[in-house]
């Protein structure tokens, strides 16, 4: 949640936000913003006790964000996780083309839910914001052909869920009810209100 404002400097291309994560999707949606970011990508490792997905997300984010920071103080720092729940199961990032068949069958046919939590931290080490935002995506029928195409393409791995909805995965999915930027990796709208709120942006666009 939201803190109580101190006098910081505001995220510009003097003061850019740091980006405590590696991926590329993320840094391409906080671009196709116009926003300035640097990444400082995450020593964290994703494993957590909790049983909630939306906690579980939520606090591997703000870890992440503090690890981030202890590295590059005085910066505004983003942290973000996102994780896939599909008939009450946790799916990470597949390790294996079996891994992946897995997944992937287990999402067929069903609506499965995409929850990415992300943490705003404040040059002044303070967290400004914590939250996690949810996305219904409904998958077709999928048939052993074409997992197993889906497969040859590699974008399964390092991909929560095992698919990419803005790639060549798209054609496995019928509707989405919520952000589609949140299955990308970051759920934009929630995150730009929230960077002007704490003040991180002085307005936006």
């Amino acid at each position: 949640m939201a803190c109580p404002c101190e006098m910081t400097s505001p995220i510009d291309e003097a003061h850019p936000l740091i980006l405590a994560s590696a991926s590329p999707r993320r840094k391409r949606l906080i671009d196709q913003m116009g926003i300035p970011c640097r990444v400082v990508p995450s020593r964290v490792q994703e494993e957590s006790t909790l049983e909630d997905p939306a906690d579980l997300c939520r606090h591997l984010a703000v870890l992440k964000a503090k690890e981030v920071f202890l590295r590059e103080k005085a910066s505004w720092v983003l942290g973000a996780d996102t994780i896939v729940v599909a008939m009450d199961q946790v799916l990470g990032k597949p390790e294996s083309p079996k891994d992946v068949v897995r997944m992937l069958f287990l999402l067929s046919g069903k609506v499965h839910q995409v929850i990415t939590g992300f943490c705003i931290m404040k040059p002044s080490g303070s967290i400004a914001h914590s939250e996690s935002v949810s996305t219904a995506v409904c998958f077709k029928p999928l048939s052993e052909q074409e997992v197993s195409g889906y497969i040859r393409t590699n974008e399964p791995f390092g991909k929560a869920g095992a698919y990419a909805i803005q790639g060549v995965g798209a054609f496995m999915v019928e509707s989405i009810s919520g952000s589609y930027t949140n299955v990308v990796g970051l759920p934009m709208c929630a995150l730009i209100k929230a960077l002007v709120r704490c003040d991180a942006l002085k307005s936006f666009p």
